[in-house]
């Protein structure tokens, strides 16, 4: 009982429900593993008594939580409930200040740019009485009780919900990387994205582009391709910069030039390679010759102007940048696992590092160019997308974790959990469970900071975003820790504190003026969507899996859909809708040996799946008589997908052209090219940007969306108020 109480006290469960009615125990020993992490000891029983008595005195002294929240407007109770007659103060994040009394009532508003009185409440009005009117942001909030009591806290104030899209819009979802243009260097690039949103949003009227996470990833031989395991979310890659478009490209000369020109020329063989010869892309050779091409170009002096915009980036991103740009510096020396480091470097404050750190600032500063010349081409593909009329624009997406070796875990060690891994509990589709190995945030590391480590990396990401995707957003919930050496099937859910890390998400949104997405497919813990739904954040609702399991399970009918979603046929994890159609996905993991029943099984129960939803296409007039060939059944579903009430559409590019091949097949590692095909047709060839424009197959699919899109109103861009 006192290990459950102290693991329940610190948010780490005790047992889980893998299945409505299912209860499993957790292991005593994984609690007692994932409290350690979380700095408590509870290895024999007078250690748990002893964390338990500190715990609970430690809650029964402290005034304030280390974070609290206030939603705009504040209605009902205040936002913590504070002792009568006590002074609180407000210490905005603006430097303004706010001072009253608890429980007295309000009184005249003092003038305009004073203090408010230590006696009564701010200015304005609030449906909170004796609490003033609260601006957005993050502020502290200061308590000193009659008794002479104090405490402090961050005070988190966001609006009520994120905005969501003004109007119903489609548009297309891509992995960037897959989509070669004829100026790509053997993989998609920021100049193809932003080549991309224009094309779209002006000669289809779609209103988004989604694409891959574009983090920084974890250098190596090879480096990992996933886009979902990198060395840093705070910063993107610059492996997808186009070089041609750096301003300092221009003004290479002399044997400098001599060298670009004869990069140039091997990036044209290893473009070629991918698009006329079936080579997979090679993130790795890509980057080699980026790389050369880059340490060429930044010989280039920067002009006043650029150096002034160079050094106000430089300013803007801080500390976080330059614990960036020194990771990168030592990984090229030391190897990209900062574990392996000599001792002193694998503390980022600690001398060892300072010295090394100035040592190597060339490399700094080389990798600090990379980080300022990546984020202009991605405000460049941003205002691509403005430009083109997209009311939402680039959609951008925010992976889970991190790798364990990589920049973001070296420079923020005291908010990651060590000897941690996340990953997923068994469940129906995976008896095994899933270990991710990635470093969870500690919960009580974030509550501590005020969220800071959150708040900079959204701040970051939505800089030039119109909108944010979260994959497996119910990790703003809880996260299943694994054990380092322990079996998935041996983690616990450890829970963070979801009213606050909404709060956060839905300010920092706000701040931006994006729209936010939440990846929430499989197994979602009650009250989850409901939650984020209330907050504006809208979901991912895929065709296959959005049934009537509550009755009938058959297909669930388009008007029964919720609105609050990204409708889609597919995603990067699935099977192209043209291989769902044809079986060709049954297949693939026949070949690979991924099947856990006999083949003629799984096709009769695929089969059987497929026949139900064309009759369901067909009952509903979307399927129309002599167009059941694969180019008019994959017009019918997103036809279907346009009669829910989704705000968003989301289109899978390879759908366009008919790929038979999904992008990431889960369960493999070397038995299948994951994260690295090129967009192609039915035949397999891959397919470039240029000829995707020219597709009459894509233009043919385009044409479902034309008579439903709503004109456009206002400006592009706006938002809802």
């Amino acid at each position: 009982m006192g290990l459950a109480r102290l693991a329940a006290l610190h948010g780490v469960a005790t047992t889980y429900s893998p299945s409505a009615g299912v209860t499993v125990p957790v292991p005593d020993s994984t609690v007692v593993a994932v409290l350690a992490a979380l700095g408590v000891d509870a290895a024999t029983p007078d250690a748990v008594r002893a964390a338990l008595a500190a715990a609970e005195s430690a809650a029964e002294e402290r005034l304030l939580p280390p974070t609290v929240v206030a939603w705009l407007p504040v209605t009902g109770p205040p936002p913590v409930a504070l002792p009568p007659g006590a002074r609180v103060r407000v210490d905005l994040e603006d430097g303004g200040l706010l001072e009253w009394r608890e429980n007295v009532p309000p009184a005249a508003a003092p003038e305009s740019g004073a203090a408010a009185s230590a006696e009564r409440p701010a200015g304005g009005s609030s449906a909170v009485p004796g609490w003033p009117e609260l601006p957005t942001g993050v502020h502290r909030l200061t308590v000193r009780t009659a008794g002479g009591r104090t405490g402090s806290a961050v005070l988190v104030v966001a609006p009520e919900a994120v905005d969501q899209p003004a109007e119903r819009v489609h548009g297309f979802l891509v992995q960037l990387y897959s989509l070669l243009s004829a100026r790509s260097w053997g993989m998609g690039d920021l100049g193809d994205l932003a080549a991309l949103a224009s094309w779209a949003g002006r000669a289809l009227g779609s209103g988004f582009v989604q694409v891959n996470p574009l983090h920084a990833a974890v250098p190596g031989a090879p480096t990992d391709p996933s886009p979902y395991r990198p060395s840093s979310r705070r910063f993107p890659d610059p492996v997808h910069l186009r070089i041609e478009d750096v301003p300092e490209y221009a003004y290479v000369t002399g044997q400098d030039r001599f060298r670009l020109d004869a990069l140039l020329e091997k990036a044209a063989e290893l473009r070629a390679s991918v698009l006329e010869k079936g080579a997979l892309i090679d993130r790795d050779a890509v980057w080699r010759l980026k790389l050369r091409a880059l340490e060429l170009v930044l010989r280039v002096p920067l002009g006043p102007g650029r150096r002034a915009e160079y050094c106000a980036f430089l300013a803007e991103r801080g500390r976080a940048l330059d614990d960036h740009a020194t990771w990168c510096a030592l990984a090229e020396v030391h190897g990209s696992d900062w574990h392996a480091w000599p001792a002193g470097l694998r503390d980022p404050r600690s001398p060892e590092t300072a010295r090394a750190r100035g040592d190597l600032m060339d490399r700094v500063d080389f990798h600090c160019r990379l980080a300022w010349l990546t984020d202009e081409q991605l405000a460049a593909a941003a205002a691509a997308a403005r430009d083109a009329g997209m009311p939402v624009g680039i959609v951008h997406d925010l992976a889970v974790g991190v790798h364990p070796g990589g920049a973001d875990a070296w420079a923020q060690q005291d908010t990651f959990a060590a000897g941690m891994s996340v990953g997923a509990p068994p469940d129906a589709f995976n008896a095994r469970g899933q270990d991710w190995g990635l470093p969870p945030w500690r919960p009580d590391a974030l509550a501590a900071s005020g969220y800071a480590p959150y708040r900079g990396l959204l701040r970051g990401l939505l800089r030039h975003a119109g909108a944010l995707r979260l994959d497996h957003v119910m990790g703003l919930f809880r996260l299943w820790w694994v054990p380092f050496g322990a079996e998935p099937t041996e983690g616990t859910y450890v829970r963070y504190d979801a009213e606050a890390m909404l709060a956060v998400l839905v300010l920092e949104a706000h701040r931006a003026g994006a729209v936010v997405i939440g990846e929430d497919l499989g197994t979602v813990e009650p009250g989850v969507r409901e939650a984020l739904s209330r907050r504006g954040v809208l979901g991912t609702s895929v065709l296959w899996f959005e049934r009537d399991w509550a009755g009938s399970g058959r297909p669930l009918a388009p008007e029964d859909w919720r609105e609050g979603c990204v409708a889609t046929a597919t995603t990067h994890d699935l099977p192209s809708t043209a291989a769902r159609l044809t079986g060709e996905h049954v297949a693939l993991r026949h070949r690979l040996g991924l099947l856990t029943r006999p083949l003629d099984q799984e096709r009769t129960e695929d089969s059987a799946e497929v026949a139900e939803w064309r009759a369901c296409l067909t009952r509903l007039g979307l399927l129309p008589e002599g167009s059941h060939d694969e180019e008019g059944e994959i017009r019918a579903v997103y036809r279907f997908l346009l009669r829910t009430p989704a705000r968003m559409v989301g289109v899978w590019l390879p759908d366009a052209v008919g790929d038979r091949r999904p992008q990431n097949l889960p369960g493999t590692w070397d038995q299948y090219p994951n994260w690295r095909l090129p967009v192609a047709d039915a035949s397999g060839r891959p397919t470039t940007l240029d000829e995707l424009a020219a597709s009459p197959r894509l233009h043919a699919l385009m044409e479902v969306f034309r008579p439903v899109s709503a004109p456009r109103t206002g400006t592009p861009g706006a938002r809802p108020s």
